[in-house]
């Protein structure tokens, strides 16, 4: 009995009430992925541009994951935080290396990651500068779900979740330096921001933007923090999205992409923030050599010219045909590399998910006005044709 007939048996029943209902999904139930395409109970193939919000960075099931998954699973899965293990050591010297920081410590999702930075930023404040613990953030970003990771995201209606909420954190317009400049006072500690970003629809800042905020850290003596959760380990184009204006921060978080599929993320610091102690953080399952063995795959073919060329030419392809989209239809088409947004002129961002779902297409509606692609890495030429054909009948039917 295959996979998708053991799910489908009737006499396996499959009950969404055993779920907090937390997100609204479609009828049909995942069952196996490869690449580009996912497969449902009920034997439909899609078309997946959204790739678990950009972090399948190899597709689904990446034959380099897999065989990292097996190889490590039968040597060393887990060895207690407790103790080092060769997988996490190999792999926190590579990203030192890569990103010219100078110590990592490893999580399981990118809010843990988050978390670790805004850490970082409060102790620093309290050693370096007097006590100051406020950091700078931006309108709409998005940093996670945990409370300090919601408090300083600025996803509006998140204030009025879970009050009382954390304190010391304040919205500024994101790519705006002059608001940001305005906004440092003596509790500012950092500042934290996105280099793109992409919860909110993809916002990409004017050039500059990024070497803007290293000066005013530099001037004002604060940390520059980059969120880079989401455009990281390639996504953009380069390894790093702050290397396309080598905007260094001093805290830098990555996930997603890093994992490719599996639960890994990281919080890389510089010398300059080094200041958590013994016992200032830890978690039960960071750093396992499971999970950081798929992160060195990952870094192993990510992480080559040939590779991030190939990121680049298609993201060129997938920019063109949305302008062209746009050239027909109206609106805006934004983005870098493989992150790239649609921004329709009303309010049907999810009734052309909808729509495309119906026709084996997967895109994520970010916005009412904006629809979101996030494909694999490894994303074709042909594939992205024809996710633009799909998504052309659409809008002319939606018309």
């Amino acid at each position: 009995m295959t996979l998708v007939d053991s799910v489908s048996n009737p006499k396996q029943t499959l009950d969404r009430s055993v779920l907090m209902p937390i997100t609204r999904r479609p009828e049909p139930v995942m069952v196996r992925g490869e690449g580009s395409y996912l497969w449902d109970d009920r034997g439909r193939c899609f078309l997946d541009f959204v790739q678990g919000w950009a972090t399948n960075a190899l597709g689904h099931c990446a034959p380099e994951v897999r065989a990292a998954l097996n190889a490590q699973a039968g040597q060393l899965m887990m060895a207690s935080p407790a103790y080092d293990n060769q997988r996490e050591l190999t792999l926190a010297r590579r990203l030192v290396d890569r990103s010219k920081l100078a110590h990592v410590h490893f999580s399981s999702s990118g809010a843990e990651a988050n978390e670790v930075a805004l850490k970082v930023a409060r102790k620093w404040g309290r050693i370096h500068k007097g006590g100051a613990f406020e950091i700078l953030t931006t309108h709409d970003a998005f940093h996670g779900r945990t409370l300090a990771a919601m408090a300083a995201s600025g996803k509006a209606g998140w204030d009025a979740l879970f009050p009382p909420n954390l304190p010391g954190f304040r919205k500024l317009p994101h790519g705006d330096l002059e608001a940001m400049r305005s906004a440092i006072d003596a509790r500012t500690v950092a500042i934290l921001v996105e280099p793109i970003q992409g919860e909110a629809g993809v916002v990409v800042p004017p050039p500059g933007y990024l070497r803007g905020l290293r000066e005013l850290a530099d001037e004002h003596d604060l940390l520059l923090m980059f969120d880079e959760i989401q455009t990281g380990i390639g996504r953009t184009g380069t390894l790093f999205a702050f290397e396309s204006e080598q905007a260094l921060p001093d805290v830098l978080t990555l996930g997603k992409g890093l994992g490719s599929g599996v639960p890994l993320s990281a919080a890389l610091v510089n010398a300059r923030a080094a200041c958590l102690g013994l016992g200032d953080q830890g978690g039960t399952y960071h750093g396992n050599p499971l999970m950081t063995a798929v992160g060195l795959a990952v870094l192993d073919t990510v992480d080559r010219p040939e590779f991030l060329g190939a990121v680049r030419a298609r993201g060129a392809e997938l920019g063109a045909g949305l302008d062209e989209l746009v050239r027909v239809h109206g609106g805006s088409a934004r983005g870098r590399g493989l992150l790239w947004a649609y921004q329709l002129t009303s309010p049907i961002a999810e009734s052309i998910r909808d729509r495309c779902f119906e026709r084996g297409l997967l895109v994520n509606a970010a916005r009412p006005t904006v629809l979101r692609f996030m494909p694999s890495l490894r994303v074709t030429s042909s594939e992205i044709a024809s996710m633009l054909a799909t998504l052309r009948s659409v809008l002319e039917a939606a018309a």
